[in-house]
């Protein structure tokens, strides 16, 4: 408790206790400064416990529930496979529990103070942090913002008992018999998809030509052939018109190509992207500090702000809204603060979809490096001729490899297939230190593992694949 308003000193605040506030704020107490950490929900973010983690609880759970019903063509017939998806709900928490439960252990024991509550700046240089019974003013010589983001609600689509976000959609206590998913980004696909696998009739919007728009069309086609094998149907250049709710459904009518239609569901999802938490009582407005159209706030390769000795990392700066890109930019500034000369460099920044199969990407594609006027090497190699992949019964997909022609420097990858989340590593390892196709290729990859694809679609942009035929 705090004596009088006397203000309590400290050497960094961290605002937004997510995977980039609470990374920050170890870092700067392992660099030996004194840290508190204010979060009004738990510790974690949205991505512990509203995100990334519970969804990809979730999308497990449903692909384990399709490979037992589905396991016939390997010889594998199961009957009466069913879901309690109270259970899975119950699971999906555990795993939430225990990831910030060890969140919380990591900050308490690199002696980060944890306050539950808001923050307030008063001035450029303090500010107060308040819940229901408590109060305390903390002069700072660094701040760190890392409020995160929350979802875009539309207008015609106020979210409430049958219009989700993906926050409600995660929370459901039941499997819903029909649900449209407005937008066909990672999100919407990710969840969609689970759900579909789980027996609900999904109907995907999208707006673009394709689903996925961020991703090369070779890559989201895979992805859209296997929602279609499991019913879903996709409207791409659709445009979500307005909805009509009753207790038990949702109608929502939408144009595509100037014509109209509508559908009704029992629940609907939207997924149209996130808005930077930069508004509300944080006070920003009352320190001047520079924000740009959108809302971001205005930082350099440190994360500086428009005042100096206040940082800010996440999804409330430019860039993709993505939990390692948080937790990287939160070293970063950290570093900073305590003199090193850290600094952001984004070109082995990976992006990854937990779809079905998988997408994962680092570094440039074909097309943006052929646009900056770079002569290209291109290695493609599928899924269908590696033996891991076979075994697993998972031969959709490729590794394609993108190299400077001159030089052989790795500028790029993409995979679509089985663990591409984990495949994408060793490439962006390889852009990150500067590796060649030769480097990859003399690496020894042990068999069989779906690594080796790596290994082969690097020997084929050197001109001389092992297991398929060189052009």
């Amino acid at each position: 408790m705090v004596v009088g308003d006397a203000s309590l000193d400290i050497d960094v605040l961290v605002i937004g206790a997510g995977p980039g506030g609470y990374v920050a704020a170890i870092r700067a107490a392992q660099l030996g400064k004194s840290v508190i950490i204010v979060d009004k929900a738990e510790v974690g973010g949205v991505c512990l416990n509203r995100g990334c983690i519970p969804s990809k609880a979730l999308i497990s759970a449903a692909h384990q529930y399709e490979q037992m019903s589905h396991g016939s063509g390997i010889g594998i017939s199961a009957e009466g496979v069913k879901v309690d998806f109270g259970k899975v709900q119950e699971w999906k928490q555990s795993v939430v529990k225990k990831l910030t439960g060890g969140v919380g252990s990591l900050l308490k024991g690199n002696k980060v103070q944890i306050f539950n509550g808001e923050a307030m700046f008063i001035n450029e240089n303090e500010a107060r942090l308040f819940n229901e019974s408590e109060s305390p003013r903390y002069r700072f010589k660094n701040c760190i913002i890392a409020t995160g983001s929350r979802p875009i609600e539309l207008k015609p689509f106020p979210f409430g008992k049958r219009i989700l976000s993906s926050t409600e959609a995660l929370e459901l206590p039941e499997i819903p018999k029909s649900m449209v998913v407005i937008g066909g980004g990672y999100i919407g696909i990710e969840l969609g998809q689970t759900f579909a696998k789980f027996g609900t009739k999904v109907t995907v919007l999208e707006g673009s030509k394709t689903i996925l728009p961020g991703f090369e069309k070779e890559l989201s086609n895979l992805v859209e052939r296997n929602l279609k094998k499991s019913n879903v149907e996709i409207f791409t250049e659709a445009m979500a018109q307005g909805s009509e709710q009753t207790d038990k459904d949702v109608t929502v009518t939408f144009t595509v190509k100037g014509e109209e239609k509508k559908l009704t569901a029992d629940y609907v999802l939207v997924t149209v992207g996130r808005r930077p938490n930069t508004d509300g009582e944080l006070g920003l407005d009352l320190i001047n500090m520079k924000l740009s159209d959108r809302g971001l706030i205005e930082v350099d390769k440190q994360g500086r702000t428009s005042i100096p000795h206040i940082f800010a990392i996440g999804d409330i700066v430019a860039g993709p809204a993505l939990a390692h890109k948080a937790s990287y930019e939160g070293k970063v500034a950290a570093e900073a603060i305590a003199g090193q000369p850290s600094e952001v460099d984004y070109k082995a920044m990976p992006l990854v979809v937990f779809s079905e199969p998988e997408i994962a990407s680092v570094g440039l594609s074909e097309t943006e490096a052929k646009d900056k006027g770079i002569a290209v090497s291109i290695g493609k190699f599928p899924f269908g001729v590696n033996g891991r992949a076979l075994s697993l019964n998972a031969t959709d997909g490729f590794v394609k490899v993108v190299a400077n022609k001159e030089t052989g420097i790795v500028l790029g990858a993409q995979i679509v297939g089985a663990e591409a989340s984990n495949l994408i590593a060793e490439l962006g390892l390889a852009i990150e230190m500067g590796a060649t196709l030769e480097d990859i290729t003399l690496t020894i990859h042990a068999h069989p593992t779906l690594g080796e694809i790596v290994m082969e679609a690097a020997e084929g942009a050197l001109g001389h694949p092992i297991h398929m035929m060189g052009k």
